[in-house]
């Protein structure tokens, strides 16, 4: 009994040795998530008779109606006399009803999905007490072509048309590969709306100014965002934060050296202002240009990240809100980047 006593307290010792993120304690601050079901809501509707249905919506979700029929539908604002909102309401229902039922099933209940908003908000509130939180979570099922999630004037909208699973029939159809290849749309997993609703904050708090800088500054400062949701998601996977497959994460740790070696190969690349040049390196791809088929695309960011990591690692005590402040040129002099 005693050894069982000792074994059981070296694993509790190792597994909180584990926690490399030493996340702060945040189960003191008062703070609730209620996700409000405008999809159920919208798809109730009856066709035949729209317009009251619609009024009554409107009572029901003012922050969202008109965000929903200009900023998803492409429509007007709706109001009593708005026919053309009307009838492009009228038009999504009855064409979009087989996937309302199909997704519908998927998220009968986000309970889940409060419990891990509400965890990630309260890291957010920690780090940023004055930063305005939204104060209403809109679910809804818009256009495949529609946000997966948006911060809107008064609320986080999460368009759950694109979280159905990588297998659901439009993406796998040919019009949904052309809109989302497969390397796009096997990240349309449940699993990915807290951490993209963890980029939408951390991109409202700091709005991306990176453009126009040279390649490696872009890396960092793209590299800041990813390393935010971290400390918004301790201990998230990787493979979430960044989309990678878990092969493509594996093949960039234990290949971190190399890849920093082709940047300091391929002439001086790593200062360059050209867009084509940039492009290979930073955004969505399958994988990257000059490197072998397992690699990811969007290597630049990930690189940029593991930067800002060995930054905070030599600056512990630097607050979130003046790590993403600092300059980029500064992160790369002073961080000394030599990956083996």
């Amino acid at each position: 009994m005693k050894r069982l006593t000792a074994i059981l307290l070296i694993v509790l010792f190792a597994e909180a040795c584990h926690n490399k993120n030493n996340a702060p304690d945040v189960s003191g601050i008062p703070l609730t998530v209620k996700i409000e079901r405008f999809d159920k809501a919208f798809f109730s509707l009856d066709t035949n008779n729209i317009v009251p249905g619609l009024q009554k919506i409107t009572r029901q979700y003012p922050y969202f109606i008109d965000d929903f029929t200009t900023e998803i539908l492409g429509a007007e604002p709706l109001s009593d006399t708005s026919r053309l909102a009307f009838a492009a309401c009228r038009q999504f229902l009855s064409s979009y009803w087989p996937v309302k039922d199909a997704i519908e099933m998927k998220f009968e209940n986000l309970g889940w999905l409060e419990k891990e908003l509400q965890q990630s908000f309260k890291y957010v509130k920690y780090y940023f007490p004055q930063y305005q939180l939204p104060s209403k979570v809109v679910a809804y099922i818009g256009p495949f072509d529609a946000p997966g999630v948006a911060i809107t004037q008064y609320s986080l909208a999460i368009g759950l048309q694109l979280y159905a699973g990588k297998n659901f029939s439009f993406y796998t159809s040919m019009e949904g590969q052309e809109m989302y290849p497969a390397y796009i749309s096997r990240r349309f997993e449940p699993s990915f709306i807290t951490v993209n609703c963890m980029k939408a904050i951390a991109e409202d708090l700091f709005a991306d100014k990176s453009q126009s800088k040279p390649l490696i500054e872009q890396m960092i400062d793209k590299g800041k965002y990813w390393w935010l949701v971290n400390q918004f998601m301790p201990g998230v996977q990787d493979s979430l934060i960044t989309g990678y497959t878990q092969k493509q994460c594996d093949w960039c740790r234990k290949n971190e050296g190399l890849i920093w070696n082709f940047f300091l190969q391929s002439n001086n690349q790593l200062y360059t202002i050209d867009p084509d040049i940039i492009k290979n390196y930073i955004g969505d791809a399958p994988n990257t240009l000059g490197m072998p088929d397992v690699s990811p695309g969007n290597i630049g960011q990930w690189v940029g990240w593991q930067i800002v990591k060995s930054y905070f690692e030599k600056n512990p005590s630097i607050s979130p809100l003046k790590l993403m402040a600092t300059d980029p040129k500064k992160i790369f002099e002073e961080t000394k980047y030599k990956p083996r």
